[in-house]
């Protein structure tokens, strides 16, 4: 299907851009922000489109060289509650199923279901979690965006 696009084409319908420098030479491409797409999230009145948005969130202004990402999936037990804990970096935290209850530092105790993102900014501490369900196991996929060759997750507050 690919094959009668150019590579142009291609990278536009997926919302790679590249810049040109000076000689006129394209520069690495990047990934646009939400913001930035060809099929912007806000409509022509400037009110955001919500079908297809999972999650939109301000990220940390950071240097990220030698940094890396470990995704994991984390299941949950009926009745799981977490310790205390904290992680390097910052965290994006995707529910895959079941009910997971969390709070971080700095913001209010939730109940996240399956399809709902929450974040963990750097230097946090993440308080509470658990499973909300006595009965039904939970999973979700944890995405820690961190230093390479650091400690991911150390017990008790940050």
């Amino acid at each position: 299907m690919l094959s009668g696009w150019s590579a142009a084409e291609v990278r536009g319908r997926a919302g790679i851009t590249g810049q040109r420098s000076a000689s006129g030479s394209e520069t690495a491409p990047r990934l646009q922000s939400a913001g930035q797409s060809r099929t912007s999230t806000r409509t022509q009145s400037g009110e955001r489109a919500e079908a297809g948005l999972v999650f939109e969130h301000d990220l940390p202004n950071l240097t990220m060289d030698d940094w890396e990402v470990t995704v994991s999936v984390v299941d949950y037990a009926p009745g799981r509650v977490g310790k205390v804990h904290h992680h390097a970096g910052f965290v994006l935290a995707y529910v895959l199923e079941g009910m997971i209850v969390t709070k971080i530092s700095g913001q209010e105790e939730k109940t996240y279901q399956p399809g709902e993102m929450f974040y963990e900014p750097p230097g946090s501490t993440h308080e509470v979690s658990r499973n909300a369900s006595e009965t039904q196991p939970a999973k979700l996929l944890a995405m820690i965006f961190a230093k390479k060759g650091v400690p991911l997750t150390m017990p008790g507050p940050a």
